[in-house]
């Protein structure tokens, strides 16, 4: 498969570029700066420089044409303030689904969060990002051209994986490492059942292909 990842220097994004890469597919991530560069094709995947805040949806496209699947997993990023969580964690999540569309890539999997929601209230830049987040997710859901999942992992951390996850359209809190997420979007990527699914994901019991079969209905 070729599977193209906005937001590809993110820490989900390498580890799920090199899973990805590690099982034979073409991998290419999107970022910001050259300088991100190496760090890609260390992992396994091919960088592509483009800035998802100011780029048309041509543009996106043309990156795009002739991907078996699309995987948004771009954010501000801690320290932005709530402009550009509208921006990146809203904007670039619509363009990038409306260029997916373009390019007719149906398969189209984000990386959303637990308690995202367009009608959140709060002033808080946290606050700001689970709307952006919650709107974006709504806007994506309304497109009939894409096979969409969207995965809300919960508190993420950097600890090592376990490949035991819990994940359904409603966990309740809980945490859940960087490496678990990744390898159940990597499973989840190749997974078309899953689509129309919105799923909630923390540390569990079940090893990771077993979930995801679970939630696919398998």
């Amino acid at each position: 498969m070729r599977i193209v990842i906005a937001g590809g220097h993110g820490r989900i994004a390498l580890r799920l570029e090199r899973l990805l890469s590690a099982r034979g597919d073409e991998v290419a991530g999107i970022i910001r700066t050259l300088e991100q560069g190496d760090d890609l094709r260390a992992a396994g995947a091919e960088p592509v420089l483009l800035d998802l805040e100011s780029a048309l949806v041509e543009e996106v496209a043309a990156h795009l044409q002739g991907a078996d699947a699309a995987v948004f997993a771009a954010g501000a990023g801690p320290g932005s303030g709530a402009a550009r969580k509208d921006t990146v964690d809203r904007g670039a999540a619509v363009l990038f689904a409306d260029a997916a569309v373009r390019a007719r890539v149906r398969r189209f999997l984000v990386v959303s969060s637990m308690g995202a929601d367009p009608a959140h209230q709060g002033d808080e830049v946290f606050d700001a990002y689970l709307r952006a987040k919650g709107e974006a997710d709504a806007y994506i859901t309304r497109q009939e051209a894409l096979d969409w999942t969207i995965l809300r992992p919960g508190a993420l951390t950097d600890e090592p994986g376990t490949g035991l996850v819990r994940m359904e359209a409603h966990t309740g809190r809980g945490s859940v490492p960087r490496d678990d997420v990744a390898a159940v979007l990597a499973e989840l990527v190749d997974t078309p059942a899953t689509a129309g699914l919105t799923l909630e994901l923390i540390s569990g019991s079940t090893p990771v292909s077993v979930a995801v079969k679970s939630v696919a209905g398998n």
